[in-house]
């Protein structure tokens, strides 16, 4: 078939890539200059499939609620008063119950330990090197987060996944850069997880999908979507192109596409951080990727810089850069590896990632016919981006996909 994907970040060029495999003609239509220049470009970095978790999750709205008053807040939401965000929060909190954290918890798992044989494949055949590390270590400032953390513990030991719960001494032996006068409760250590770059990631999926004949065309204005007589039809700008079906992997801009074709989901964009600085003292940086689990900050080495990724913004209206969460991720680097970059010269960078109320993304078939999503992974973009574009390519294949995908589609919101 031909095949159109609308968007170039990390799950677009992902998905073109498996459709190229499975035979089809695609072409992928980015509004950007170039590949990976939105949520891809700012990426945390980190692939730690074995920590992909929702944000809902038990306890989490007191914790993050209490913390909107403090000036180095991991949550910034603007207070003007739009019904859409309120709904979206109220949905929110309800998927804080234990029993749907641990529903929504296993499907992301499930997509992202399949994206991890996913990546293994792709690196093992095509022999790529995009600046990956190995370890991944969540960090626990006090013994209230780390008893808040238990769910997710549980559910690391329910599912089988090798995990290590670690006393303040012991992350101290495991990462023996960290500051020693940081506060330190204890720690999380997933050994077999992984960080690396993702623009670089995206960059070579780009080049392998190209030659196998995947079309790129940048600065494409996708304005709406229609069904046609053979498939779909597509304003591009004041063009009209056709395709025999088309799969949005348009992250935060979803629901402007959307809403037209009757697809009222819970969307919502999530305004999210990252700075970018040079290592100055390679004796002083982490030898694992870092989450900071009371500032919801990582930390992650990317060849000879640091990625300090976090902080989410709901309702932001304006691209203005919020100063406060530029000062809670160098807030973070500075407290816990204080020599490691010049962080006075760090670049910044903040973008939009769209996030559902459940945190699992939405993957497949849609009640149009014809269009397929690739959307809503939030912050585990790359985490998923292999196993999400392999499984939607699958699904417009009507091929049998690897794994169950039954909790995936938009139709969880359609009845």
């Amino acid at each position: 078939m031909q095949v159109a994907v609308i968007g170039a970040g990390v799950v677009g060029v992902c998905t073109a890539y498996f459709l190229a495999e499975a035979g089809h003609e695609v072409v992928v239509m980015e509004r950007r200059n170039n590949i990976a220049e939105e949520a891809s470009f700012g990426d945390a970095g980190i692939l730690a499939a074995d920590a992909v978790a929702p944000w809902a999750a038990p306890g989490m709205p007191k914790s993050l609620f209490s913390l909107l008053m403090k000036p180095e807040s991991p949550l910034f939401l603007n207070r003007t008063w739009d019904p859409a965000l309120w709904s979206w929060m109220r949905r929110w909190v309800k998927e804080c119950d234990i029993e749907r954290y641990r529903h929504n918890r296993r499907l992301m798992h499930r997509v992202a330990a399949y994206s991890q044989e996913v990546m293994q494949y792709l690196r093992d055949r095509h022999q790529l090197d995009y600046e990956q590390t190995t370890g991944y270590l969540q960090v626990y400032r006090t013994e209230r987060e780390l008893q808040q953390a238990k769910a997710a513990f549980d559910f690391l030991t329910e599912s089988g996944i090798r995990h290590d719960i670690l006393a303040m001494e012991d992350v101290r032996l495991l990462e023996p850069a960290l500051n020693s006068s940081a506060r330190l409760a204890g720690g999380l250590h997933l050994p077999q997880a992984e960080s690396g770059n993702c623009p670089l990631f995206a960059r070579q999926i780009r080049q392998l999908a190209q030659a196998m004949g995947v079309e790129f065309h940048f600065g494409c204005d996708v304005k709406a979507i229609h069904q046609s007589y053979r498939g779909v039809l597509m304003q591009v700008d004041d063009l009209n192109l056709s395709a025999d079906a088309v799969v949005l992997a348009t992250g935060a801009d979803s629901a402007a596409l959307l809403a037209p074709l009757g697809m009222r989901l819970p969307t919502q964009p999530v305004r999210y951080y990252a700075a970018t600085a040079t290592i100055r003292n390679f004796e002083s940086v982490p030898l694992n990727a870092l989450m900071d689990e009371t500032y919801k900050t990582s930390i992650a080495r990317m060849g000879n810089r640091i990625r300090i990724a976090g902080t989410a913004e709901l309702g932001a209206r304006t691209a203005t850069q919020r100063e406060a969460a530029l000062n809670t991720l160098l807030k973070v680097a500075y407290d816990w590896f204080p020599d490691a970059c010049h962080y006075n010269a760090a670049t910044f960078w903040s973008g939009n990632s769209l996030m559902l109320p459940d945190g699992v993304p939405l993957i497949g078939s849609t009640s149009i016919r014809n269009v397929f999503l690739n959307i809503g992974h939030g912050t585990a973009g790359w985490a998923m981006a292999a196993g999400a574009g392999k499984l939607a390519a699958d699904i417009v294949s009507e091929r049998a996909t690897d794994i169950a995908v039954d909790g995936l589609s938009s139709l969880r919101y359609q009845h």
